[in-house]
């Protein structure tokens, strides 16, 4: 049982456990009452709960079979309501829209012979320039978005932050890192975005 502000989280070794990524991300979440909320990729759900405390209604989508069935568990024991479907990105949500959209991406970059072929691995194997799940979350996420919807990520400077920033400025974002830590070899950062443009 993992502890986060007074609140209490079951964790499941075939889950993402919540580490400094999810700690920063956590507190420099900007939920606001009124916001209909997407969370790709909640892990055990400790972002998805954090948001629930707050917005109008939270969907969370995770390719984990695991991570789904993690969030649904600890949505339920601090008592808020989270709606968690298992998919790949926006597949299961691909008519919807919402007011902000969530996802500590996976950002590492791994060859090869590291990726480990199991759902856990989802939630860090960044393919070879740590982007490949976090260019096809961006190619998605305006067709998800409510007119002057915002989004925030989190990644790491292996994978480009400028790059992210600079796609999300062409796609009509006001984009910037808002928190970030140093941590060893790299920087996490939160990078939030919202919507200037309604083309």
């Amino acid at each position: 049982m993992l502890k986060y502000n007074k609140m209490e989280f079951y964790t499941n070794p075939m889950v993402y456990e919540p580490a400094e990524d999810t700690f920063l991300f956590a507190d420099n979440l900007e939920v606001k009452e009124t916001d209909k909320v997407l969370e790709i990729g909640p892990g055990t759900g400790i972002i998805s709960v954090i948001a629930a405390k707050t917005a109008r209604k939270v969907v969370a989508v995770d390719i984990n079979p695991g991570a789904v069935e993690c969030t649904r568990q600890n949505a339920e024991h601090n008592h808020v309501k989270v709606e968690v479907v298992e998919g790949d990105l926006f597949n299961t949500v691909e008519s919807d829209k919402f007011d902000l959209v969530l996802f500590n991406t996976p950002y590492l970059p791994t060859d090869e012979d590291d990726v480990i072929h199991e759902e856990l691995g989802a939630a860090w194997e960044g393919g070879a320039d740590g982007r490949q799940t976090i260019d096809r979350f961006l190619d998605g996420l305006k067709d998800h978005l409510n007119p002057f919807g915002r989004v925030q990520l989190v990644q790491s400077s292996l994978s480009d932050i400028p790059k992210t920033l600079e796609r999300l400025r062409n796609m009509g974002f006001k984009a910037d890192v808002t928190a970030s830590e140093h941590y060893f070899f790299e920087e996490v950062a939160v990078v939030s975005g919202h919507l200037v443009d309604k083309s």
